[in-house]
């Protein structure tokens, strides 16, 4: 049975969909079979994976809107990691979903139908607090978290772990704090280091070890629609998402 992660921050912008993007590919280049759900109407994590969301006839909105088969709608993909993409149609959804019977647990019941087929399913979230991040916590079993190693980290992660205490009590009693990941970290700023030390100071524990830097080739990778571990594999980029593969690995 796979695990289900949710990757969530509502803070835009710190780094979400790349380590999904990349967290997927290096979890199936540890031999894991890995379902990477985009739950963003952007449909970056799609196109992160060269998925043309233009020529989709079925996304993620018809499987939580329409309840067509999830089997259906799943890309596989050459980089052994299958996705249920979204595209803008998703955007929709947030207002579709309001006036929906069990409007907040229709992935879960999407997702519990394929939960055998993967190791890992992991779940793309949008940039806000909305229906479609309700859904992807109440069907995750835990939420990692991307903070930046910038001044405003950890504006906005106090209502985060709010919203999480809130599907606990009414959704999902057993939903964890997977751990934080920090990104865009630049070890010659000072800056770096001092929100590193807020962060575990707060976190403890829960924080990897393995802290995703700023690099060029990371913010390449997705126009090429490859994951960096295919784009440029020898790259700092993807050394440091195979680092933090092994420990989502070994947190079991």
């Amino acid at each position: 049975m796979a695990k289900i992660i949710a990757v969530a921050n509502q803070k835009g912008g710190v780094g979400k969909t790349t380590t999904s993007v990349n967290l997927a590919a290096c979890l199936a280049a540890k031999k894991k079979k890995v379902l990477l759900v985009d739950c963003d109407p952007q449909g970056n994590a799609s196109s992160g994976y060269g998925i043309d969301k233009s020529a989709l006839e079925q996304t993620i909105y018809h499987v939580l809107i329409d309840n067509a088969g999830i089997r259906e709608v799943i890309q596989p993909t050459e980089f052994k990691v299958d996705v249920l993409p979204a595209n803008i149609e998703l955007a929709g959804a947030e207002v579709e979903l309001v006036a929906a019977i069990s409007r907040e647990t229709r992935l879960k019941k999407a997702l519990d139908t394929v939960r055998d087929d993967y190791d890992y399913i992991i779940i793309d979230c949008p940039p806000s607090l909305g229906l479609l991040t309700l859904n992807s916590l109440a069907a995750a079993d835990s939420v990692l978290m991307p903070i930046q190693c910038e001044f405003y980290a950890l504006e906005g992660v106090a209502q985060l772990m709010k919203t999480i205490e809130l599907v606990r009590n009414n959704l999902n009693a057993d939903l964890a704090v997977e751990g934080v990941v920090m990104t865009m970290y630049d070890s010659r700023t000072k800056l770096a280091e001092q929100v590193v030390a807020e962060v575990r100071s707060s976190f403890d524990t829960a924080v990897y070890k393995t802290m995703i830097p700023r690099t060029v080739r990371l913010s390449e990778a997705p126009s090429f629609g490859q994951p960096i571990l295919y784009y440029d594999k020898k790259s700092k980029g993807a050394e440091v998402y195979m680092k933090l593969a092994k420990e989502v690995i070994s947190r079991g």
